[in-house]
């Protein structure tokens, strides 16, 4: 399942530096935090989420996946895929269908 990259903060850690860990970990690059996207409620196998997303680029650097990532992926905004090929049912798909209608 495609999901994005992100994960869960550490106690006692401000969620700015908790995107930047996950980042760096799931990609081994930095990333350049942009606009804050919002907030979304989630389901992580029966626990509820509070789910943060901001927008940003990634640093220099070649992306890898990281030993829990099996594979990273770039899409065009016309090509995302599908719902049923998205990780954490309608979580990501409500936060891409944002990030497209903004980007239409």
């Amino acid at each position: 399942m495609w999901d994005v990259v992100g994960g869960f903060v550490e106690e006692g850690e401000h969620p700015l530096e908790g995107l930047r860990r996950e980042v760096r970990e799931e990609t081994g690059v930095e990333m350049q935090i942009g606009r804050f996207m919002g907030i979304w409620m989630g389901d992580y196998y029966g626990r509820s989420t509070l789910n943060l997303f901001w927008a940003g680029r990634l640093e220099a650097g070649e992306p890898r996946a990281a030993d829990d990532v099996a594979e990273l992926r770039w899409f065009a905004p016309d090509a995302l895929p599908p719902p049923r090929d998205l990780a954490f049912e309608g979580l990501i798909e409500d936060v891409l269908t944002t990030w497209r209608n903004e980007h239409a």
